[in-house]
């Protein structure tokens, strides 16, 4: 990734978020200018390499000792790996269903209360 020197005294919006983002992004900050928290803002972040990241962004502002507003502290979690799982997790849920509707044997489920929760077409 990049260094500090590397960073330090650059725009942030202009120098390390994608063109496509910028105008959302500068939103974000502009937000946090006039003294509003903003949470969970996701947003791509592209690596020194070039490898996208997707960042969850809070955004707050920076108060000086008269309390008014001398910058933004932003915090990011990158959930680049979570959204991966979240995905595969959704693709093998959506492949289970599947499964379970074409399959060539009466299945079905039911919850904790004996009410039904699956019924596949073989029952119909």
């Amino acid at each position: 990734g990049y260094s500090k020197a590397e960073t330090i005294g650059r725009h942030l919006v202009n120098t390390f978020i994608h063109l496509e983002f910028r105008s959302s992004v500068a939103e974000v900050l502009q937000k946090a200018l006039i003294g509003k928290d903003v949470a969970n803002f996701e947003l791509p972040l592209f690596t020194k390499s070039g490898k996208r990241r997707e960042i969850l962004l809070n955004a707050t502002p920076r108060r000086g000792d008269d309390g008014s507003v001398i910058g933004v502290l932003g915090v990011g979690q990158d959930i680049t790996e979570l959204n991966q799982q979240r995905t595969e997790a959704l693709r093998i849920a959506d492949d289970l269903g599947r499964i379970i509707e074409t399959a060539n044997a009466p299945i079905f489920g039911v919850d904790i209360h004996g009410h039904v929760t699956e019924w596949n077409l073989k029952l119909a």
